[in-house]
């Protein structure tokens, strides 16, 4: 089964948490099975994003804080990070977690792609998933106005994945 890192882009910053009830109830009926997930809102006017991950998501499923707070200090909080680290001037062990991320599908251009697109005013759903029955799966997030950006993860992705943080 593939595991699919989704992150659905909403023009409110309250977008995200409708479509996380939706996704809720999706999970409830079996026709997605959610492996773990977070929302960014961007209030209009702040300097930053708010983050959380879902927290009603335990064991061998659950990423953790660890990848969520890597992933959005990349995204959001240092985003000099990946500039610097194309231009070899931070540390080794922050090239090799840039790297481990762009061997599991979060390469430069998905972190260029989510950063132009979660801007203030918006927000996104992070989801990692599998099993979707995607007919019922899109016919539930109708009217919603996501905008959708993803990354297909492959068995050896999540494997690396998994093992890069320690889950």
């Amino acid at each position: 089964m593939e595991v699919t890192l989704t992150v659905w882009k909403f023009p409110t910053d309250t977008g995200a948490d409708t479509a996380h009830v939706t996704l809720k109830d999706l999970a409830k009926q079996e026709l997605i099975k959610v492996h773990d997930g977070a929302i960014v809102s961007w209030p209009e006017g702040a300097r930053k994003p708010k983050t959380r991950q879902f927290t009603n998501l335990v064991g061998v499923g659950a990423l953790g804080g660890v990848f969520w707070g890597l992933l959005f200090g990349v995204l959001f909080f240092l985003p000099l990070l990946g500039a610097a680290v194309g231009a070899g001037v931070v540390g080794a062990g922050v090239g090799a977690v840039a790297g481990a991320l762009s061997d599991i599908g979060i390469d430069d251009d998905f972190i260029a792609d989510v950063r132009e697109k979660v801007t203030p005013g918006t927000s996104a759903m992070f989801v990692l998933t599998s099993g979707a029955v995607l007919d019922r799966v899109h016919e539930e997030f109708v009217g919603q106005l996501g905008e959708l950006v993803s990354t297909n993860l492959s068995h050896e992705q999540e494997r690396q994945l998994r093992e890069l943080f320690g889950v």
